[in-house]
């Protein structure tokens, strides 16, 4: 399926601008709906590999069991405490997740990434995947860390300065209409809040298929 059948508008960039510091500087929800459609990008190798977000979470500061600052800071989650716009990377079963720290220096809250639709630098994704099917290098978060080469060592990487890694901006204009929300996957606690969001019938987003098409618009239930 083609971009234009997926309803979006071409625009013409070659590598998507950085966004500021005072996109992330919001409520972290607002910020994990904004990033549906904006651009990850990591330079490495003398390559720029990355893609288009297509699947985000939100863990929320504020009555969210499920965001690891819920017990307040710790050294593995510092960096979810520091000025909003860096990277907050963690290991889970010896894999990778990377998420973009929202709100201001000292909340403790972020946006985990879960997946992109691969754009730039497919090749060297499909060899550190060991995988061809472009559908399944980015398609959720420990399959986007390998993919992007990206591990604890860019914990703290400042998303908005930093010429290695960075969420750009959009490089096609997505219709409102197209971004849902429903319920996060893969925790135990808080699983009913509906801080997932993904761009609706993307193959590129993790999960059961089911759930793409399914689940309330962003602007319902908590009022986004």
């Amino acid at each position: 399926m083609s971009w234009q059948e997926m309803g979006f508008e071409k625009q013409t960039t070659k590598w998507p601008r950085p966004l500021a510091e005072s996109f992330y500087r919001r409520p972290t929800a607002i910020v994990a709906r904004s990033l549906i459609g904006k651009t990850l990008l990591h330079r490495s190798d003398d390559r720029i590999v990355g893609g288009v977000i297509v699947e985000t979470e939100a863990y929320l500061a504020d009555g969210d069991p499920a965001c690891h600052a819920a017990r307040g800071m710790t050294p593995r989650n510092a960096t979810m405490f520091g000025p909003p716009g860096r990277l907050y990377v963690y290991t889970i079963h010896a894999k990778y997740c990377l998420n973009a720290v929202t709100q201001r220096a000292g909340v403790g809250s972020a946006v985990l990434i879960r997946a992109i639709q691969p754009r730039w630098g497919v090749p060297q994704m499909q060899q550190r995947r060991g995988q061809q099917a472009t559908d399944r290098l980015c398609r959720g978060p420990s399959m986007l860390c390998q993919a992007l080469a990206i591990d604890l060592q860019h914990d703290g990487v400042c998303l908005t300065e930093d010429s290695s890694i960075w969420i750009g901006r959009a490089v096609e204009r997505i219709p409102s209409r197209r971004i849902i929300a429903v319920p996060r996957i893969g925790i135990s606690q808080a699983k009913d809040l509906p801080l997932r969001f993904l761009l609706q019938d993307s193959p590129f987003v993790s999960g059961p298929k089911y759930w793409h098409r399914t689940g309330a618009r962003s602007k319902a239930k908590l009022g986004w």
